[in-house]
């Protein structure tokens, strides 16, 4: 087991230099550069002009070529290309992102001003998902081909059918303030009163504000988590070993929770590492805008929009080093559910 770990731990090298890499070579070639965009703006040219191709060549007719160097130099782009990339690796290895050039603040902090919704989007749609699919999916598969089972498919599949981002409109219209009721507030995390709130207050404020973005972000994914579940366990329902134990005696409860659970459980939570750490970090852009929450889904559009490479860049290496790492919790977790499952063969 130690040495798969150490396996895995050394793969993660070359694959994160191999993301990152890629990455940075593209930057290299995207229009619109930040020196392109600030040579535009310092020679009166707008975001429309500086967009295109041929926005170096505009930008440059109002600048002497000792301004357009200390803009170069500015933005650390003076450097061969395989020089930077190497200083920034280095950086990244102490979690040393630089700064912003659109919000002129280093990139961690940004990062963190921006969790808070993202944290609260993704902590509490993976809770409700969990929560609600795992017995839904049992009892579906209990009651296989019932009307029960029927009718809790067909709203979850109409559930997953309709877009994030068009359940969040239709939840505006109805219970935010547009054609019927005015239930819910439209934007931000808490009220602008926040701090003036007793503690109790600000609990059921912030409920407040995340029951609209919640519903929106979480009613697509309960179709796939209930359907798992119960595939799974039908799977293990139909098994010998469960016809064993029937005609033995035992009663039916006993089966499902002491034998087949077990079982049927392994496929969901094996995922539950990976799921739990990604909650922290995800951001959805339409929910964000449609909600006006501020979190990681705008900041990422924004900051490619903007050419912000330090931030494009520092979270990108960020992110994929929590998404290694949480696959292997994944991958170890299947050993710490079954223990029949073992990793000494791939050593």
């Amino acid at each position: 087991m130690a040495l798969y770990i150490l396996k895995r731990l050394l793969l993660m090298i070359p694959t994160l230099i191999g993301v990152m890499l890629i990455t940075f070579v593209v930057t290299q070639f995207v229009p619109g550069g930040p020196v392109e965009r600030m040579m535009a703006q310092l020679s009166g040219f707008g975001a429309g002009k500086e967009a295109g191709g041929n926005s170096l060549y505009q930008g440059n007719k109002g600048l002497d070529q000792q301004r357009v160097e200390q803009l170069r130099k500015l933005y650390g782009f003076d450097k061969p290309a395989g020089e930077r990339f190497l200083e920034m690796m280095r950086n990244y290895l102490v979690f040393d992102f630089g700064q912003s050039y659109y919000h002129h603040m280093s990139v961690a902090q940004l990062v963190i001003s921006k969790l808070p919704v993202s944290m609260s989007l993704g902590l509490w749609s993976f809770l409700i998902v969990y929560s609600t699919c795992i017995p839904l999916g049992i009892t579906k598969a209990v009651r296989d081909g019932s009307t029960f089972d029927v009718v809790t498919s067909s709203v979850i599949l109409i559930g997953y059918a309709i877009p994030g981002f068009v359940l969040g409109i239709v939840l505006i219209v109805l219970f935010g303030g547009g054609s019927f009721w005015n239930i819910f507030p439209l934007r931000g995390l808490v009220s602008d009163n926040w701090h003036e709130l007793s503690l109790t207050a600000k609990i059921f404020d912030y409920l407040w504000h995340m029951v609209l973005p919640i519903i929106a972000s979480t009613v697509g994914s309960l179709a796939v988590m209930t359907l798992l579940t119960k595939n799974s366990f039908l799977e293990e329902i139909r098994k010998q070993y469960v016809i064993t134990a029937r005609a033995k005696g035992l009663e039916e409860r006993q089966v499902l929770y002491k034998h087949v659970f077990r079982n049927a459980i392994i496929p969901i939570i094996t995922g539950f590492p990976g799921s739990f750490i990604t909650a922290f970090f995800t951001g959805s852009l339409l929910i964000e805008t449609i909600f006006s929450l501020d979190g990681m889904g705008l900041l990422a559009y924004e900051s490619v929009m903007n050419r912000d490479y330090p931030v494009v860049l520092g979270t990108l290496y960020f992110f994929t080093l929590i998404g290694l790492v949480s696959r292997l919790f994944s991958d170890l977790s299947y050993v710490a559910v079954d223990p029949r499952i073992s990793f000494e063969g791939r050593q």
